[in-house]
């Protein structure tokens, strides 16, 4: 179960190259330990680690943590369940992907409407 505080909206993400680990702890709200075990099983979030090993996360892996947080806690995603999600998100550069993704948003938006039913003027 989340706690209350989880749903309190993250702090903005400050115009800086590098963040520790603790600042991006502090940016997303998931522990340290929490961002390391999430390297391990997200193959897209690597920070660049300089000497003594320590973790620098630029603004792109702050951005994917708290998309990654999002889905698994508030989303309900597995942690496999959100790698595939991201993975697919994140591989529509092959055009013919991208424009199966279209229409399926397409479709969606129709059915949405028509949901919705008639506009009134």
């Amino acid at each position: 179960m989340l706690d209350p505080e989880d749903n309190l909206e993250l702090p903005p993400i400050p115009s800086k190259r590098y963040f520790t680990i603790g600042e991006v702890s502090e940016l997303c709200g998931v522990k340290p330990h929490v961002l390391r075990y999430w390297e391990q099983e997200f193959p897209q979030l690597k920070p660049v680690k300089r000497r003594g090993n320590r973790r620098y996360y630029q603004r792109h892996d702050v951005m994917l943590i708290r998309q990654i947080r999002s889905l698994l806690y508030v989303d309900g995603f597995t942690i496999s369940g959100a790698r595939n999600k991201l993975v697919v998100e994140n591989d529509l550069s092959d055009p013919s992907q991208r424009s199966a993704v279209i229409q399926q948003l397409i479709q969606e938006l129709e059915d949405v409407l028509a949901l919705l039913g008639p506009r009134k003027a």
